[in-house]
């Protein structure tokens, strides 16, 4: 079939999107639209003694001026991450209001919002607002967010602590602890990232006879809706959401932010169209970061070099609330694939989720996932170099072997499919580890020192675990798929289509993806985790083949055949017996007349997996060289072998892995956002804040190991988060390898150049 699975279609959305033609919420305008600025705290931590917007409401232009006073029937900011300490008590999950009320906990916290004419009288009017915060003491250093003399942020709390989230056995990991031939232990930072989509946020709200229409960039538009529905206390079917075109997501994506929650309130109040665009800047105070981890990891070895128990003890930074996910991104979403990829006896988790005076930590692509599977390539390189195993032999010895799946995992979720040793094997040999040698001989006749590194990576992908296709066929042959994931940037138009095109046996061209509109999709779990193929991707399939079959009842009437005699194939109704036929168009056709029901031919269909995963999982092989004089670190070679399943468009999830990979060396070179002991933001810019350009990535040897999930349709498992999971590990491995030799086995991230100078002089 061209254009089918497994073909390497170029993206049908491109052809738009590079000649100007993509339209993002910035690009949509009302007439008569007013434009919303908000007031951010200048403080990490106060108590707000004065707000007086009086000047604030006198200026040109300005509509009206919000503190939180003026939003008192709306509710606050949700977290949806319900989770419990070992005991059975609740996480404490804080009031989180839209904007400021008594206190301020983070820089950048929005305080007033002033609604004016333009941006410009709006910004101005900003500027008029009178605030006056009484300081207190701010902590934004994780390690101190629990000492007994760090000020609680949170008034109803006699610390920092969310929750204390555990799983496994500690006394087992006690004595497997105790017991063991080798005992190594590894700290380690995952260092605080900004998600930093190429598109800043943008809302633009109109109000309606009862409720609002909002335009928001999102990674599912349905879900934004079920937020804003309880925030309004108003029915689902008053608001309405429109995600048009969006440029990136990375979690934060899923998140609604206070804006979006003013700006329509103002437009129901004003009963007019309300605007609000974010700069980079404000995006770094005000958009969820992610990560953020201090963990210490204990392994216990046997005189073989086999794993006997693991304890794994992290605090982990919310900032000053729960976001949407917040603590569940460290516990429940990293703490699912705990352990990775290894067979280990037994395993302690714990996670201490604490508040600091920080910008809120959200999902961020992999949430979770990446800082699990970090935590056990550092711990197994560590192991083999202290107890003398080669690095390869030591993780395949380890491995969770093909013949023991199915294999539940330390947290009682089941992995079905996998071949560790063998993905390995390909990833050594497309990156010539045999050849190593020669080219470290080479780096060393430049100066510099060269070192190899693995990352093998685990990740549960899968989200929500229901998702619906409606495809509808038109008279003319066109093909509507309207479905409930959403795209910002991954192609489903064109994945959706090649699954379509095969299944129904159409042209690619003909088949059309409808999404994100609450008017039109009706059900959906939107896009996040991974989820997008073996959700969407087997309900878009399993719609057309009940499209068919619906279709066969029609067609069976149109050609004079009993039904069951009906075969369906490349788009016609053939009779078995017979030479009649009929072809989809056709049935389309007829079921418009009164004797077919006078309807489109349509069919809906809403696919539920269960409560099980896919297990993504892969090897990537970097290569780095370090400048010993200036500590200056290229990652000069990339394989990556991924195993995400049946590969539906080889072009596109090399894609994917490009970008996950490049998200994975910027965290572990170059991204690092820091505050100051005031809990100012240092990295508030792209002046401050280091992102990956070309010059930082390497060409990328990519290719895929498949091997098919026997639990869902199509085979898949994901590919999204892969690269970010797998790229830290990697090249920090591979960095700590070429500085091994100096007596240097311990680097944190971002390994910048003055770093690995600084380590580099500390032991010459």
């Amino acid at each position: 079939m061209k254009f089918g699975i497994g073909q390497s279609v170029t993206r049908c959305e491109d052809p738009r999107l590079i000649t100007g033609g993509g339209q993002y919420t910035d690009d949509i305008n009302r007439p008569n639209q007013l434009y919303i600025r908000i007031l951010r705290s200048p403080y990490a931590h106060g108590r707000i003694t004065e707000l007086d917007v009086s000047a604030a409401r006198s200026r040109p232009g300005v509509e009206a001026v919000y503190t939180a006073s003026d939003l008192t029937s709306l509710g606050g900011l949700p977290c949806r991450a319900a989770l419990k300490n070992a005991q059975g008590e609740p996480a404490f999950i804080p009031h989180r209001p839209i904007l400021a009320e008594d206190k301020v906990l983070f820089v950048g916290q929005a305080i007033a919002a002033v609604v004016a004419q333009t941006p410009e009288q709006a910004a101005d009017a900003v500027e008029a607002i009178d605030l006056s915060v009484d300081d207190l003491p701010a902590c934004s250093d994780l390690s101190a967010a629990l000492n007994p003399d760090t000020l609680p942020i949170h008034d109803a709390r006699t610390d920092n602590l969310c929750v204390h989230f555990e799983q496994g056995s500690a006394t087992d990991v006690d004595q497997a602890l105790a017991s063991g031939a080798h005992r190594i232990s590894v700290s380690l930072v995952n260092n605080r990232v900004v998600p930093s989509p190429l598109e800043p946020r943008a809302t633009l709200v109109e109000p309606a006879d009862e409720g609002f229409s909002l335009y928001n960039p999102s990674q599912g538009a349905l879900g934004q809706r079920a937020v804003l529905a309880k925030v309004f206390s108003l029915p689902a079917d008053q608001i309405r959401v429109i995600s048009p075109d969006t440029g990136g997501g990375f979690g934060v994506r899923g998140e609604v932010h206070s804006e979006v929650c003013v700006a329509a309130f103002a437009a129901m109040a004003l009963n007019k169209p309300i605007k609000y665009t974010g700069d980079r800047s404000e995006m770094f105070l005000s958009d969820n970061h992610g990560r953020d981890n201090l963990t210490e990891v204990t392994g216990s070895f046997d005189t073989d070099g086999n794993l006997l128990a693991v304890r794994i003890e992290t605090t982990a930074n919310l900032g000053a609330y729960c976001s949407n996910a917040g603590p569940f991104v460290p516990t429940m979403a990293g703490g699912r694939i705990v352990g990775s990829v290894y067979r280990i006896p037994h395993i302690h988790h714990s996670v201490r989720c604490v508040f600091t005076n920080t910008m809120p930590v959200g999902a961020y692509r992999g949430a979770g996932r990446p800082e699990a599977c970090y935590v056990m390539e550092r711990l197994l390189d560590a192991a083999a170099r202290q107890i003398g195993f080669d690095a390869i032999e030591l993780r395949k010895r380890n491995f969770i072997a093909p013949s023991d799946m199915p294999y539940q995992l330390p947290s009682g979720v089941t992995i079905s499919s996998g071949e560790f040793s063998n993905t390995l094997d390909m990833a050594l040999a497309r990156s010539d580890w045999a050849g190593f040698a020669q080219r470290q001989q080479a780096s060393a006749q430049k100066g510099l020192l060269r070192g190899r590194g693995i990352g093998f990576y685990v990740e549960s992908s899968g989200g929500g675990p229901e998702e619906e296709a409606v495809i509808s066929v038109a008279e003319d042959g066109r093909i509507d798929v309207v479905v409930g994931t959403f795209s910002h940037g991954q192609g489903h138009r064109t994945t959706y289509a090649q699954i379509l095109s095969e299944t129904l046996g159409v042209d690619f061209e003909a088949i059309n993806i409808i999404q994100g509109d609450t008017d039109v999709v009706a059900f959906g779990g939107g896009t996040g985790g991974s989820r997008s193929s073996q959700m969407g991707g087997v309900a878009v399939q399993r719609a057309g083949h009940a499209l068919v079959d619906e279709a066969k009842t029609i067609a069976a009437e149109l050609i004079q055949t009993p039904v069951e005699q009906v075969d369906y194939a490349d788009g016609l109704f053939s009779a078995k017996s017979t030479e009649a036929q009929v072809s989809l168009q056709q049935v389309a056709e007829a079921s418009q007349q009164p004797q077919f029901g006078g309807r489109m031919l349509s069919k809906t269909l809403r696919y539920d997996r269960g409560g099980g995963y896919t297990f993504p999982n892969g090897a990537h092989v970097a290569e780095v060289e370090i400048d010993p004089d200036t500590g200056a670190i290229e990652v000069v070679r990339y394989t990556a072998v991924d195993d995400c399943g049946r590969v539906i468009n080889p072009l596109l999830a090399t894609g994917q892995v490009h970008g996950g990979v490049a998200m994975g060396i910027g965290q572990a070179l170059l991204e690092n956002a820091l505050y100051d002991d005031d809990g100012q933001l240092l990295s508030g810019s792209l002046m401050d804040y280091a992102m990956p350009r070309a010059m930082h990535i390497s060409d990328m040897d990519v290719s895929f190991h498949e091997v098919l999930d026997p639990n869902n349709d199509l085979g898949v498992k994901g590919i999204g988060e892969g690269g970010a999971c797998a790229a830290p590990s990697a090249v920090v491995n591979a960095a700590i390898d070429a500085l091994a030799p100096m007596g240097i086995t311990a680097l944190d991230m971002p390994m910048t150049p003055e770093r690995l100078w600084r380590a580099i002089r500390a032991v010459s």
